[in-house]
């Protein structure tokens, strides 16, 4: 039978209808209507909003495991049953820095994944290993490489339809690299990455359109080097993922970077683990401890963020006095646009799953729908 959820505000991505109805069948939208038609049973939100499921292209752990350090259906499983409870549907697990072997591993786990189940992982976020030594961040030295043909190749080759998003530094990269890469269906993102205004430039120039989280991990704006901060914020074809925990960039510099970007400012957690459960971590020399509401490893430096999606997105409203319908698209159909999903995922629109967000009108309360 025919479902409708009703006496709601749907947010489709494309407008905002009061009183809207959402019929669905088959775990697929049907229509966005104003009618409730016969024969469907009715989903009553008692006045709430609806939008598209939070889209996360870059998680890192669920409440128990960390998949670079288990590569494996068991964690894949984890980020995404944790990450339903705080609002987020679809998700891209991130492998980050590591070996050879254990990319492999991480694409086999989230092939296998997806054919028992038929969820919201849509792939794989690889960061790194192909990054700048100096912006590496907390990966591990040892495991950062130049990237040769051979290893691209296989990459590209194994993880087919299955990684969705790739990090890398464009500047250690050949051209031939770099077209190989932009060739392979794969979305490129800058990130980890020592480049200058005009080596950014000119990765954007050859089909970059994505950074990874702004203002982290990248050269800084100067009045006379304005770096990749500088090249993403000015260019206007670059989406600009950001991370709203108030540790990772100040406030201050997101509000900035929402006037420079708007319709290409994108909400992640880039979540280590989620629910801070979790106290404490080592994965080889890797360390984080749970301090204040954030990851910090031995050191004090950042090594990781703690929030979820629905935090970054009451975040955007509270701190960068975004409206929340604007927020929402920040978490939704931006997001699906900045890895070219947006015919798949991102909205409320005829054809599409049907996995929403409910939310009422001071975000206090958020909860994934899957039906």
């Amino acid at each position: 039978m025919k479902q409708a959820i009703v006496n709601c505000t749907v947010h489709t991505g494309d407008e905002i209808i009061e009183n809207g109805v959402v019929v669905i069948e088959n775990s697929v939208v049907q229509s966005v209507q104003k009618e409730l038609p016969e024969n469907c049973a009715p989903i009553n939100l008692g006045g709430n909003n609806i939008a598209a499921g939070f889209i996360d292209i870059h998680i890192n752990g669920g409440e128990q495991f960390y998949f670079t350090q288990s590569p494996t259906e068991e964690a894949i499983h984890d980020i995404y049953e944790s990450s339903l409870q705080y609002g987020t549907t679809h998700v891209l697990p991130c492998l980050i820095t590591s070996t050879h072997e254990n990319i492999l591993k991480g694409i086999e786990a989230i092939k296998n994944y997806k054919v028992k189940y038929n969820n919201g992982v849509i792939g794989m976020h690889l960061e790194g290993p192909f990054i700048n030594p100096v912006k590496r961040g907390a990966h591990l030295a040892k495991y950062v490489r130049t990237p040769t043909n051979a290893e691209l190749e296989e990459i590209i080759r194994y993880g087919k339809g299955v990684i969705k998003l790739i990090t890398i530094a464009p500047e250690c990269f050949t051209g031939e690299q770099l077209d190989m890469m932009l060739e392979s269906g794969i979305v490129v993102s800058s990130g980890h990455s020592n480049a200058t205004y005009e080596q950014a430039q000119h990765a954007f120039s050859k089909g970059i359109t994505l950074i990874t989280h702004l203002f982290n991990a990248m050269t800084q704006f100067g009045h006379r080097s304005p770096g990749l901060v500088g090249a993403s914020l000015s260019n206007d074809t670059v989406y600009t993922p950001i991370i709203l925990d108030g540790a990772h960039c100040d406030y201050a510099a997101a509000r900035l970077a929402y006037k420079c970007k708007k319709d290409k400012l994108v909400l992640i957690s880039d979540a280590l683990f989620l629910s801070k459960k979790k106290k404490e971590f080592i994965w080889e020399g890797f360390n984080a401890r749970l301090e204040n509401g954030f990851y910090r490893n031995d050191e004090g430096n950042l090594a990781g963020a703690a929030i979820s999606m629905a935090d970054a997105v009451r975040n955007a409203v509270l701190e960068l006095n975004i409206p929340a319908s604007e927020a929402i698209k920040m978490a939704t159909c931006r997001a699906a646009s900045a890895i070219k999903m947006e015919e798949q995922v991102g909205k409320i629109k005829t054809g599409f799953p049907a996995t929403f967000v409910q939310f009422n009108h001071d975000l206090s309360f958020v909860e994934a729908m899957v039906l």
